[in-house]
């Protein structure tokens, strides 16, 4: 039976604020979490955290100050700690060059890094001018991914980076940064940790392979959903509710298993990903192909109740969730029609899956109609352009005010 050999924790976008911010409590109380679990298992250890960037939220040192107490009060002596910085640190004052001072006069550490943990590669590269990778980052990730490949070739290197690269995870399209990528192609045993987009990480799409395995890492802050035809923009219901970490173990076979973690209810989202041979593209599982391929479809369970009422401020729709077949509902597509079948609203929610504690039903209060008479009905979508054949379906007459 294999064995777990390493054990980390990765991060990003904890924005420290004040002393008494709720990122701060969040992050702290991750620490506790991540040890206990850690104190649970058969593999006893926390070997190291990475925080992918964007720490502090204004680059002010005293942001940074606060971050090195939490680690210093929070982290065991055997954990290594590895930072990023990203645009919020170069908010500061000084700018990019006094965020790159204050890293290594608060923390002791160069923004590049390569470290050899328990005898796998770790290999952080940090941007510059915001969120870019300019030459001397390229070409320092060029030569470490180079020296780390011969080193183990069929072992995975772990890389880390504030933005994700581009067309990879959710919200890469709009949070992402494509100059690494003609290096990263290189190495399909790369799995690759970035944040920037706040998106949560146990959406399917925060697990990406292609070239190599790419994955999300959340926030301690809060979400943003990187869709633009809901009817909240990007910023869902709940949106504040954020604090997502993924916990890492690799084995003793070289085989990685990724486990999102909710730090406010304290359990894991689902029983993780697992990676069976990261240097073996022909074995990845998690490809978007694939994924849209074999997605089932949504359906509403036996059962299921849609109502729509008239109320003081609009028209007051409350369904039953539906069933993701095997995964988590994306979103539900509502439409209205008048008594001519002639569409007066049509607009799409998304579901609250990014949350574990989540309402029973979904709620939301349509603008007032004209009097006269209704049919609603709600149709449920995936994550994979997979959307229920069945739909709610109900009726209605708005009085005249």
């Amino acid at each position: 039976m294999k064995k777990v050999v390493l054990r980390f924790m990765v991060c990003s976008d904890l924005h420290y604020k004040t002393p008494d911010s709720i990122e701060k409590t969040r992050f702290e109380e991750g620490l506790r979490r991540l040890y206990a679990y850690a104190d649970s298992q058969e593999y006893p250890t926390v070997d190291a955290v990475y925080i992918v960037g964007d720490f502090a939220n204004a680059g002010l040192p005293e942001e940074m100050k606060l971050v090195k107490e939490s680690l210093d009060s929070g982290l065991r002596p055997e954990t290594i700690v590895n930072l990023s910085l990203a645009s919020h640190e170069y908010h500061g004052p000084q700018k990019e060059e006094g965020a790159r001072r204050q890293l290594f006069e608060i923390f002791g550490q160069e923004a590049d890094t390569h470290r050899v943990i328990r005898g796998f590669h770790f290999i952080s590269v940090t941007t510059t001018e915001g969120c870019r990778f300019r030459q001397p980052q390229l070409d320092f990730a060029a030569r470490e991914l180079a020296a780390a490949h011969a080193d183990t070739p069929d072992k995975p290197i772990f890389f880390f980076q504030h933005p994700h690269p581009t067309d990879t995870v959710y919200g890469s399209i709009g949070w992402g940064e494509a100059a690494l990528m003609p290096i990263l192609v290189n190495y399909p045993q790369i799995i690759d940790f970035s944040g920037h987009s706040h998106a949560p990480i146990n959406d399917p799409r925060s697990i990406h392979q292609e070239h190599f395995t790419s994955v999300g890492t959340g926030t301690f802050s809060y979400f943003e959903l990187d869709e633009f035809d809901k009817i909240y923009k990007t910023f869902p219901t709940g949106y504040e509710t954020a604090a997502q970490m993924q916990i890492v173990e690799a084995f003793d076979d070289g085989s990685v298993l990724i486990k999102p973690y909710d730090v406010i209810t304290g359990q894991f989202f689902h029983e993780g990903w697992l990676v069976e041979r990261p240097w073996d593209p022909d074995s990845f599982v998690y490809t978007r192909e694939k994924r849209i391929r074999e997605a089932q479809k949504p359906r509403f369970l036996p059962g299921a109740v849609l109502e729509a009422a008239q109320a003081e401020e609009g028209l007051r729709i409350v369904f039953d969730h539906a069933d993701g077949g095997g995964e988590d509902v994306n979103d539900y597509v509502i439409t209205i029609r008048n008594e001519k079948g002639i569409v007066e609203r049509r607009f799409a929610l998304w579901s609250p899956y990014y949350l574990l504690e989540r309402p029973a039903k979904m709620e939301y209060t349509v603008p007032p109609l004209g009097s006269g008479s209704y049919t609603v009905t709600v149709k449920a979508r995936g994550f994979w352009y997979n959307e229920s054949e069945d739909r709610l379906e109900t009726a209605l007459t708005v009085a005249a005010r």
